[in-house]
């Protein structure tokens, strides 16, 4: 991790869970890190842990709604003049809505695009465009996936949700080819957990707690550091070596 010393790393949905499991590996190895969410403050409140604990990195917090493409250029454009651009991106942010193929509401589904899909691109393409702005050609973008990107859940609720990670799957494919067709040394990382024990299913089932905590309990699930200690395991690859997707559950994880 030497030569992330000192570095740029973008972290979106920084406020919780695994981004901010992330960001605070990545600011205690010494990295400056932007770390964005709608609810800033609670990145504000972990940028401060991070200084008091000693760290020899900076965590820098942002407010964005990764729904909305301008709010995310303008967070582009404010890196560039406070950091200079982008070395590492981690396209981390996602949601999930208990909205069925059969019985969906559009807003929900549209959302899940928004987030999942399109916020994970945009930022992609501002961050390579960052990186060869600067003749940066040993940048690394990973992106935060899912199981749910690899096999379908047996369950109504999940089903579109998965497609949306399934395209995270397909997008970080093909970014790999339109770097290497660029002949660039930028790689790219997926990154699939299984059940990780964070408030993803507290948000997910957010009408029935009790669901959520039953996803939890019912299994010793990973935790968000076990997945910011696998960022970390494909940001230290020597640079020849390409990591294009890493795949993880809980032992005990059946589907």
């Amino acid at each position: 991790m030497e030569r992330w010393d000192g570095r740029v790393a973008l972290v979106t949905g920084a406020s919780v869970g695994i981004g901010a499991a992330v960001a605070r590996a990545l600011v205690q190895k010494g990295m400056k890190v932007v770390g964005c969410a709608r609810s800033v403050d609670k990145v504000e409140k972990l940028a401060a842990e991070c200084q008091s604990a000693g760290y020899r990195g900076t965590l820098f917090p942002y407010k964005c709604d990764l729904s909305n493409e301008e709010e995310i250029l303008s967070m582009f454009s404010a890196i560039q003049i406070l950091h200079t651009g982008v070395d590492v991106c981690i396209n981390n942010a996602g949601l999930a809505h208990c909205e069925p193929l059969l019985c969906g509401r559009t807003d929900a589904w549209r959302n899940m695009i928004d987030v999942n899909v399109l916020a994970l691109s945009i930022c992609t393409r501002e961050a390579f465009k960052s990186m060869q702005e600067r003749h940066i050609d040993d940048g690394h973008i990973i992106n935060i996936n899912s199981m749910g990107g690899h096999r379908m859940f047996p369950s109504a609720d999940e089903h579109f949700y998965c497609a949306t990670k399934y395209a995270v799957t397909a997008l970080t494919e093909g970014l790999r080819q339109e770097l290497r067709e660029a002949k660039t040394h930028i790689r790219a990382t997926c990154i699939s957990p299984g059940i990780v024990e964070t408030e993803f299913a507290f948000r997910h089932h957010n009408t029935d707690p009790e669901r959520a905590a039953a996803a939890y309990e019912s299994i010793k699930c990973l935790k968000a550091k076990d997945i910011a200690s696998t960022v970390m395991y494909v940001l230290s690859a020597p640079p020849h070596v390409q990591i294009g997707d890493i795949q993880m559950w809980p032992l005990e994880q059946v589907l």
